[in-house]
């Protein structure tokens, strides 16, 4: 099991636990290097740094950002950021500015479909009200018994073509990799299989452009080994890191209890003809 684990969430996004508990909880499960990286804000990463140093954790700085890339959405994470970089901070605000009034409209489609109260339910569930998500609009319709989990309210409410799913221009690709860079960051792609699995979405051809253009961009990173992704997946992506130059990374993408792929601290190790992307900042220590 990799002691590595650079993909996880807090409350301080749409995470179950706090910073202080995903440290400890980490810590507990063998990880050594822990990367908390919020949907579009950084603001727990205080909190956490704290108790990563009681905890003997290593803590790395990090975010994901929400991307708006052709008709598809994706998520890229920045890794070893300085969290008080200007023009990382104005983005990510600016990101976060748009997410009520998502939240608006998609309370206003699902009321249409018969479902009321939502959005008063769903910000219950957000601890952070400016990072409301669509996970607080699953975790409330649990609750309310129209699905048995956050999974099966995805798929049958909030996906594009369902009732709840509202489309939103979040950050443009290349602002969001030059906002990691600038921060000292490295940029990494989020969970790549995610684009294509199960979805009439993205095919190889698309993805192959994306890795084009990310790469092109300054994107230096992939996530091979995530919680999400299945085993062929792994040596599916570590072929796409060869091909492309890019640092394979691994996460558990951990939300909380009940309501992830992967626990923190249960990730396999990286195929073996991957190189890392922690030798990145490793080189440059040295």
């Amino acid at each position: 099991m990799l002691d590595y684990d650079l993909h996880c969430h807090s409350t301080v996004s749409d995470g179950l636990l706090t910073p202080t508990e995903i440290v400890t909880r980490a810590a507990e499960r063998g990880v050594k290097f822990l990367a908390l990286t919020d949907h579009d804000n950084v603001d727990g990463l205080e909190e956490a740094a704290t108790t990563a140093k009681s905890c003997g954790i290593e803590l790395i700085n990090g975010v994901e950002i929400s991307v708006s890339w052709r008709t598809h959405t994706l998520h890229i994470v920045g890794l070893h950021i300085d969290p008080k970089n200007a023009a990382l901070v104005e983005g990510l605000h600016h990101i976060r500015s748009g997410r009520r009034h998502r939240a608006e409209l998609m309370a206003e489609s699902l009321a249409r479909a018969g479902i009321g109260g939502v959005l008063e339910g769903a910000y219950r569930y957000a601890a952070n009200q400016d990072i409301i998500g669509r996970t607080h609009f699953a975790r409330y319709l649990v609750e309310t018994g129209h699905c048995k989990d956050v999974g099966s309210v995805f798929k049958r409410y909030l996906v594009k073509g369902k009732p709840g799913y509202v489309p939103h221009q979040w950050a443009n690709l290349q602002d969001a990799i030059d906002w990691i860079r600038g921060a000292g960051g490295i940029a990494v792609l989020a969970h790549p299989g995610r684009y294509t699995a199960g979805r009439k979405a993205m095919g190889k051809s698309t993805l192959v452009e994306l890795l084009e253009e990310f790469t092109a961009m300054g994107g230096k990173g992939i996530e091979v080994v995530t919680g999400s992704h299945t085993q062929p997946q792994y040596a599916e992506f570590a072929r796409y890191a060869t091909k492309f130059g890019l640092l394979s990374s691994c996460g558990s993408d951990y939300h909380g209890p009940g309501e992830s792929y992967r626990d923190l601290g249960r990730l396999p190790d990286l195929p073996m003809e991957c190189i890392p992307i922690w030798s990145a900042w490793q080189a440059a220590a040295a």
